[in-house]
């Protein structure tokens, strides 16, 4: 076993959306994720989206009528923001620009030197786009 709590990874972000339809075509049609499931809870008038990236890892996609947004900006404490990992930073950014989004100016990391950029889901929830080697 190892120490600790004996981590072995992360399984799964979860995200409550504002406009579930909105929010599941930019994960879904946008983004690319891969629908694992979806259910519609009628007791909780509530989606829950389960996706999965081609690492294996997941983002749970929740809608809940009134949820209050997040403040994002100025930055607040609790998640800062969902980074995904990406091989061409630039192929990357071109997509999302083609498809109306806006995205930040590609930056390098000071520590690491590696490259990357934030941009928006519907709900303003911050996203990063790293680059990392494959």
């Amino acid at each position: 076993m190892s120490p600790g709590a004996g981590l072995k990874g992360a399984h799964h972000v979860a995200i409550i959306c504002g406009d579930y339809r909105r929010s599941r075509a930019f994960y879904v049609d946008l983004l690319g994720l891969e629908v694992i499931d979806e259910n519609y809870r009628a007791e909780r008038d509530s989606y829950k989206l389960d996706l999965r990236l081609p690492c294996g890892s997941r983002i749970e996609l929740f809608s809940f009528p009134a949820a209050p947004p997040r403040p994002s900006y100025p930055e607040a404490r609790g998640l800062r923001h969902l980074a995904f990992a990406v091989a061409d930073i630039e192929r990357s950014v071109a997509y999302l620009q083609s498809r109306g989004l806006d995205v930040e100016p590609i930056r390098v990391d000071e520590y690491s030197g590696q490259r990357f950029t934030f941009f928006s889901d519907p709900d303003s929830l911050p996203l990063e786009l790293y680059e990392v080697a494959d």
